[in-house]
């Protein structure tokens, strides 16, 4: 199975989304996480400690790809119409993650009408989800249900254990907090909609 990870707008979790996924998917079957994000994040994040996963630039992943079960593809940023329908046609699954703020959904929306001609396997995934009383996930999910898009029924709340992640080069489920559980269940739960 190859998931590609692409937003129209940074700073949504996409990198984080990509590792996460990475993460379900090793404990299923060997997986390779390819990072084709400019900055280079799924790599640096690597590079500080220890993923179960084989993390490698494009480059590598092609000569790498033959050798695992699963693929997750982390994108760069905004990508043009031609690497929009590149990175859309060549995976079984899209996953596009989006903050609850109205700027990353007008920009969620318009990368649906980018890909809409494409015929993409695609869900939006809701990131950086705020606690209540906040209601702004919530109401991002009734627009975009209200659009008729497809989405997972799973978000991903905001906690700061994911930095954490990052600072010591793990995945979420192998930190030393008290939220770690909380925040590795979020993505265990939308591995279980993509791999049933």
């Amino acid at each position: 199975m190859i998931i590609t990870v692409a937003a129209f707008k940074g700073g949504v979790g996409k990198s984080t989304t990509a590792l996460h996924l990475a993460t379900y998917l090793q404990n299923k079957a060997d997986t390779l996480l390819v990072d084709g994000d400019l900055n280079r994040s799924a790599l640096d994040w690597s590079n500080r400690g220890c993923l179960p996963f084989k993390v490698a630039d494009e480059k590598q992943g092609v000569h790498l790809a033959k050798l695992y079960e699963h693929i997750v593809i982390d994108t760069p940023a905004r990508p043009d119409q031609d690497e929009l329908k590149t990175i859309a046609e060549g995976c079984d699954l899209l996953v596009i993650p989006t903050t609850p703020d109205a700027i990353a959904l007008a920009a969620t929306l318009q990368m649906v009408d980018a890909i809409k001609e494409l015929k993409t396997n695609y869900r939006i995934l809701l990131t950086l989800v705020p606690p209540n009383p906040n209601k702004a996930g919530e109401e991002a999910r009734e627009t975009l249900e209200q659009a008729k898009l497809p989405i997972f029924k799973s978000g991903i709340r905001r906690l700061a254990v994911f930095q954490r992640a990052a600072l010591e080069g793990v995945p979420v489920n192998a930190v030393k907090d008290p939220y770690a559980q909380i925040a590795w269940r979020c993505y265990a739960e939308v591995g279980k909609e993509i791999v049933y």
